[in-house]
């Protein structure tokens, strides 16, 4: 194998550039390349000249430095000279969630959303660091077995048919479903729940010791999901994985031979028929799976996003999609990950159709392991960050982000409403939810008003029923497979890559986290041999930038339905959080005294405890710290309150998270460690766990320490 100038590849293409440095946040090139396929390095696909959001926030952000902007004192949180502050108890949400106190000092109870603890300091350790107090655990690791049989890891033999029994790599949802008796009481097992979003070939592979085909194989066998059988530790809030594997009964890994069915009103179209499928409604896998959430009725769903980089052409593309493919980033290189070597269907000349059975959301009943998983057509087909699920005067609203620079939010509403009660009959009515109903895209306004809380009216506007489209010139299939297409024709609202959408149960409120789009105005003229310098988003190299062109470090937007009836077509929105650096003038947190927060840089995942408290994971840290998970108060005289409570090791970003056992439990996926560039296999920049001479990937929970 021939070196690449930064280190050798194992694909036909190499992921790392000659210039240096990062382009986006403080994700490494790597990351870039092998998560998404470069997709901020293109112009950004969405060329309808709708309005965007960044119109709406660059006043805002400029408006909050006057009214609200005097600089932060010289306590706040920086890398550097540091300091830290004890975070006070979250006050009570103003829903009927009861008011707890908490003990005012580190240590104490063990419920994380009461607890007060000493915010973690921004650092760049290889490590997982805990907030003073508490404690964490690896759960499982990449390579580690999954269900009876699977051989021992060793990533010097490794083959598809291993990979496809054991854990895969670079895990990012998390979901953990409580095992009850026949009586619904709660035992001391759970089910954990685990997509695998990605590969990085170039950190697991030694070189010269695998084939291009090999490679291939064990790649596409490391996506998926997994489903493990967990058993509480002696320390509350513990959890760990149940080692006799004969006896885990739900124990299951989802890989890339594992039938699919396809739901919903696209299910049959010709355009999902291939020659493998002439049915158009089963689907081999699911790729590039990032976040997702679990619903009222003990599913997980998990959202399907940069599928689009997994395919190649071998010859011409097929000429009836050219505008489809554009619209979701589909090219004849991809990735150069090579999967057509071992599975013809990702040869894009073979089978223009194989990329429409990908980019939905799927739908996996831990319970019934032998059950076909299901995509979802009914909830559109996009870059899908995840779904989130609420019950709401009685239907299933699911709340949804497609995550690339300039599309959009959705949500989608169910025809009938939730079967009460935990029965077979019932749960098997609810998993049927989601193949009929409205889906709807968000149109956003701002008020316009200087009143120093940037806030304005949203609507609902629907694109198709699961009978009816409402966009002119297409047909519900239409709208379902190109779904982007039809937001584009309705006027829906830009935004700056909306990642995790989340309803959090104790308000009612619904959180969006807008990682960040560094490229803001290159939107339809990018120099395409630098995008991040060009001179629409810098005046010139090194220049810093401003709300107007750039959001470096995210937002995370505030909705609230009128009445908390998320069935409504309208809505209002706040802008709660300009994230970046304390002592920045554009930064906000929701009115909270900048001087007492802690940094917080590039938004990814949401996530809420019972008592309503934010929890966010970031991707991209341009702070100069790891990655991290921080607590927000969203009510009462804490609201905006950010602190840290754990950071990732070097070169990782924070996956999950999600709080669970009376907020006893956080737990998050560790992704990509060591992703810097310039690291191999060889030469790797991480090692954790520590359990190896190269990094793995893992799911961790952490707790209150005894």
């Amino acid at each position: 194998m021939t070196p690449a100038p930064e280190g050798r590849t194992l694909l036909s293409i190499t992921p790392l550039a000659d210039e240096q440095g990062n382009r986006h946040g403080s994700r490494s090139r790597m990351t870039c390349f092998f998560r998404c396929g470069n997709a901020c390095d293109h112009p950004e696909p969405n060329t309808s000249g709708n309005g965007h959001v960044r119109d709406e926030i660059a006043k805002a952000v400029a408006r909050r430095a006057v009214l609200k902007g005097a600089a932060a004192g010289s306590s706040a949180l920086v890398l550097g000279g540091l300091a830290s502050a004890a975070v006070t108890a979250p006050a009570a949400a103003t829903t009927g969630v009861a008011a707890r106190s908490g003990t005012g000092a580190p240590g104490g109870t063990a419920d994380l959303a009461r607890a007060a603890f000493t915010a973690v300091r921004p650092n760049k350790r290889d490590a997982v660091v805990t907030a003073p107090g508490f404690d964490h655990e690896v759960v499982i690791r990449w390579g580690d077995k999954v269900v009876a049989g699977a051989p021992d890891f060793d990533v010097r033999n490794q083959s598809g048919e291993a990979a496809r029994m054991q854990f895969g790599y670079n895990c990012d949802y998390v979901g953990v479903h409580p095992l009850t008796n026949s009586r619904n009481d709660k035992l001391d097992r759970a089910l954990l729940v685990v997509n695998h979003e990605y590969t990085d070939e170039q950190l697991m592979f030694p070189a010269d010791t695998y084939t291009p085909e090999q490679i291939a194989e064990i790649g596409l066998a490391s996506h998926g999901m997994s489903v493990v059988e967990l058993r509480r530790g002696a320390v509350p809030g513990s959890w760990y994985p149940v080692t006799d594997l004969a006896k885990a009964k739900y124990n299951r890994r989802i890989h890339h031979r594992t039938e699919f069915v396809v739901s919903g009103p696209a299910a049959g179209d010709d355009r999902l028929k291939t020659a493998d499928d002439p049915t158009g409604t089963r689907v081999l896998g699911t790729f590039n799976n990032c976040a997702g959430g679990m619903t009222p009725w003990g599913t997980s769903l998990s959202g399907e996003e940069n599928f689009n980089q997994y395919f190649q052409a071998s010859g011409e593309l097929d000429p009836r999609y050219t505008d489809e493919y554009a619209r979701y980033g589909i090219t004849a290189t991809g990735s150069g990950r090579n999967w057509q070597l071992v599975e013809p269907r990702w040869d894009l000349t073979t089978e223009p159709h194989e990329p429409h059975r990908h980019g939905w959301i799927v739908e996996v009943d831990p319970f019934e392991p032998d059950e076909a998983p299901v995509k979802h057509t009914m909830l559109g087909r996009f870059k899908h960050e995840g779904a989130n699920v609420i019950v709401s005067k009685g239907y299933a609203v699911a709340y949804m982000g497609d995550d690339e620079r300039g599309d959009y939010l959705y949500k989608f509403v169910s025809k009938r409403k939730v079967a009460k009660g935990s029965s077979r009959k019932a749960r098997q009515a609810n998993k049927r939810l989601l193949t009929e109903g409205t889906l709807y895209v968000a149109k956003l306004v701002g008020d316009g008003t200087d009143d120093g809380v940037f806030d304005g009216t949203g609507e609902w506007i629907p694109l198709c029923s699961d009978t009816e489209s409402f966009v002119p010139g297409m047909s519900v299939a239409d709208v379902l497979i190109f779904t982007r297409l039809a937001a584009d024709a309705v006027s829906a609202t830009a935004m700056d890559r909306p990642e995790d959408v989340e309803p959090n149960l104790a308000t009612g409120k619904v959180y969006a986290a807008l990682t960040n789009n560094s490229q803001r105005g290159t939107r339809f003229a990018a120099d395409e041999a630098n995008p991040v310098t060009s001179s629409q988003v810098r005046p010139a190299l090194g220049a810093p930038l401003t709300p107007a062109s750039g959001n470096r470090n995210g937002y995370v937007l505030e909705m609230t339905q009128p009445g908390n009836d998320h069935t409504a077509d309208t809505f209002t929105w706040d802008l709660m959080l300009v994230c970046g650096d304390p002592e920045a003038p554009e930064t906000y947190f929701a009115g909270f005294d900048k001087a007492q927060v802690s940094p917080i840089s590039c938004p990814d995942n949401v996530a809420f405890d019972s008592e309503g408290n934010l929890w966010i994971s970031t991707d991209g840290n341009v702070l100069g710290s790891n990655d991290g998970i921080f607590r927000v108060p969203t009510e009462g005289p804490e609201r905006g309150n950010v602190q840290q409570f754990v950071t990732m090791p070097r070169g990782a970003e924070a996956c999950g998270p999600l709080i669970t056992d009376a907020n006893r439990s956080l737990f998050f996926a560790v992704q990509h460690p060591g992703e810097v560039d310039g690291a191999t296999f060889e030469n790797q920049a991480s090692t954790w766990p520590h359990t190896d001479d190269f990094p793995r990937p893992s799911v961790v929970v952490a707790f209150r320490r005894r």
